[in-house]
C-alpha cells in the first residue's frame, strides 16, 4: 500500500522492512513474527530473516527447545547483506547474553563493514527486540548494546519510548522484550510482548515512511521555496 504525499501530488511506494534476529528456543522468533505483522499492517513490504547459527552441536543437543526450534525454523531464508541494502528500516532482534547482543547476531553486525564503507547503512532506520530469562536479566542493556551499532552507522534509531498504551503494560521504552523463564523450555507466546511488537513495527514502517516522503518532498522542491 503506497504513502501518499499530499502537499507535493505524488506517491512514495511501501517502504521496505527487513527483520532480522537470532533465536535459539523461539522467543524472539515469536517477537519477529509479531513485529513483522505490526509492519505489514502499516502497509510496508517486510522481509523476515534468521542469521546463522554459531552454536557448537553439543551445546544444541543439551536443550531440546533448541534443537526443536532449529529443526522446525531450518527452511527459513538467511539473513544476507543483499537484504540490508534492500531495506528502507530494519529491525534487528536477539536473545540476551549477559545483558548483551548474542554472538551469532553480533556476528553478522560484524560482516556489514562493507556496507558501512560504502555508506550504505547510513540514513536508514532501525530498532531492536529482544528476550531475557528474568525480568530485570538484561533486556533494556541488551537493547542500548545493539544500538550503539545503529549509531556508528549513521541510522535514525526509532524506539516505541511511551507513545502507546501497550508501552506503559510492558515497561521497556528502548523496545520490544520477553520474558521467557527457563531457557530450556518450549518459546510460548507473550501476549503483552508480542502488542508491543506489532506496535513497534507498525511505529517502524510509520517513521519510515515519513523519513521517506519527507526526503522526496525535498528533493522535488525547487531551492529557496
Amino acid at each position: 500500500m503506497p504513502y501518499e504525499i499530499r502537499s507535493g501530488g505524488f506517491i512514495v511506494e511501501a517502504v521496505k522492512i527487513a527483520i532480522v534476529y537470532y533465536s535459539a528456543t523461539g522467543n524472539v522468533h515469536n517477537l519477529a513474527t509479531a513485529y513483522a505483522q505490526g509492519a505489514a499492517n502499516a502497509g510496508a513490504e517486510v522481509r523476515v530473516r534468521r542469521v546463522s547459527e554459531l552454536a557448537p552441536e553439543e551445546a544444541i543437543a543439551a536443550n531440546p527447545a533448541w534443537i526443536r526450534h532449529r529443526d522446525t525454523t531450518a527452511g527459513l531464508p538467511v539473513a544476507s547483506h543483499d537484504d540490508i541494502r534492500w531495506a528502507d528500516g530494519i529491525a534487528f532482534g536477539t536473545p540476551t547474553r549477559f545483558g548483551n547482543v548474542s554472538s551469532q547476531l553480533k556476528q553478522f553486525l560484524d560482516s556489514m563493514g562493507g556496507l558501512w564503507t560504502g555508506g550504505e547503512l547510513a540514513g536508514k532506520t532501525y530498532s531492536g527486540f529482544t528476550s531475557a530469562s528474568t525480568l530485570h536479566g538484561g533486556h533494556e542493556s541488551t537493547l542500548l548494546a545493539l544500538y550503539n551499532s545503529f549509531y556508528h552507522f549513521g541510522g535514525f534509531v526509532v524506539s516505541p519510548g511511551y507513545t502507546d498504551p501497550v508501552q506503559f503494560v510492558l515497561g521497556n521504552p528502548y523496545g520490544p522484550s520477553h520474558t521467557c523463564g527457563s531457557p530450556t523450555e518450549a518459546a510460548l507466546e507473550d501476549v503483552d510482548a508480542s502488542a508491543a511488537a506489532r506496535y513497534a513495527g507498525n511505529r517502524l514502517a510509520t517513521v519510515t515512511a515519513t523519513l521517506l516522503a519527507g526526503a522526496a518532498l525535498r528533493a522535488t522542491t525547487p531551492a529557496g521555496v
